[in-house]
């Protein structure tokens, strides 16, 4: 088992290292139950562009996921045979396409942000990404219209596969904290952060355990610590 200060080797993921995070986090007094009562650690990064991930992300902000999906799709028949447009694709639409795939006029800017960005380089690629640090790629994107830092995390997580983001501003992860740990109130994000200390290097994998307790707590399944 790897010490908290202990640094994954280069390279490592969410899904490479999942069951040396399992075993790490199953030692830990507060998730440990947790990792009991959910089971293996499934998370399994999808392997996509950092600029096509923001932009899926911009679609879905403050929208139901099927309205999301259904604008991404009208944007992506604007490319027969393409997975997914391009940067310069987007960028070379005409005005108001965008718009009438669905897409908000804040949408629209952010998305035409990402992708001028993007062929720029301060969005990197995937491959680029991989050479940088958490906190360069956090503050490299949050410079990004429409990007905050929740968004980036979750890039971190579901796109890089980094094993260690723990996202503090997270509903999810702050109340499944709460369940876990048999609060009355969810912790404030510098105490998680505090908290999340102790499960570095797997804060990934800790943040999506959380989320499983919160996900069990909706549906009256979570059994809750029982006070000694």
């Amino acid at each position: 088992m790897l010490a908290p200060s202990t640094p994954l080797p280069q390279g490592s993921s969410v899904g490479t290292g999942a069951r040396a995070a399992r075993a790490f986090l199953a030692a830990d007094p507060v998730m440990g139950p947790v990792v009991r009562q959910v089971g293996a650690f499934t998370l399994k990064p999808i392997k996509r562009e950092p600029y096509e991930a923001l932009i899926r992300a911009i679609a879905h902000q403050q929208v139901h996921g099927r309205a999301a999906e259904a604008m991404l799709n009208r944007l992506i028949a604007h490319f027969p045979g393409q997975d997914f447009p391009d940067p310069t694709g987007i960028l070379a639409m005409e005005d108001g396409a965008l718009r009438a795939c669905g897409f908000s006029g804040a949408k629209v800017a952010a998305i035409l942000d990402i992708a001028h960005k993007s062929v720029g380089g301060l969005v990197p690629t995937r491959r680029a990404a991989a050479r940088l640090p958490d906190e360069e790629l956090i503050a490299r994107l949050v410079a990004l219209r429409g990007v905050g830092r929740w968004t980036v995390e979750m890039l971190l997580i579901f796109t890089l596969g980094r094993p260690d983001i723990l996202p503090i501003d997270d509903f999810g992860v702050r109340e499944g904290y709460r369940h876990a740990a048999g609060l009355d109130a969810q912790p404030k994000p510098k105490e998680l952060a505090a908290i999340g200390q102790a499960w570095a290097p797997f804060r990934s994998a800790a943040a999506w355990y959380l989320w499983r307790a919160a996900d069990l707590a909706k549906e009256n399944r979570f059994k809750a610590p029982v006070a000694i």
